[in-house]
């Protein structure tokens, strides 16, 4: 069991540091952060990219809120894998992120993906 918590609690500070550095990248408009989004016509965006990141992975980072948190940065990822892929990309950096949230979130609370059978 705490080897369980243990395994939890590691990987939600890795997705938290993860997506948090990401969204702060584009939200101080590091130059190779902005470059990325400037193959998708999106430069302008990266301030309002990275606000949006930073403020998802807080949501899911506080336990009241992971739910919420959980569904926007799915939302999020899963909106960047698409762009990713309509731009003949590669889905891999959207998608391993979004990997990570999914395990964590199942770990956290498998209630999420289960139900009422979750418990």
């Amino acid at each position: 069991m705490k080897t369980n918590k243990t395994i939890t609690t590691s990987l939600t500070v890795l997705v938290g540091i993860m997506v948090i550095a990401s969204g702060l990248m584009k939200a101080i408009h590091l130059p190779w952060s902005v470059a990325g989004l400037v193959k998708f016509n999106l430069p302008n965006s990266a301030t309002a990219l990275g606000l949006m990141e930073m403020s998802f992975a807080i949501l899911f980072l506080i336990p009241k809120t992971m739910r919420l948190g959980f569904i926007l940065l799915s939302c999020y990822f899963t909106g960047a894998m698409a762009t990713e892929l309509s731009h003949d990309g590669s889905m891999l950096n959207p998608g391993i992120p979004l990997a990570l949230i999914w395990v964590t979130a199942f770990l956290k609370d498998r209630s999420i993906f289960l139900g009422a059978f979750g418990h």
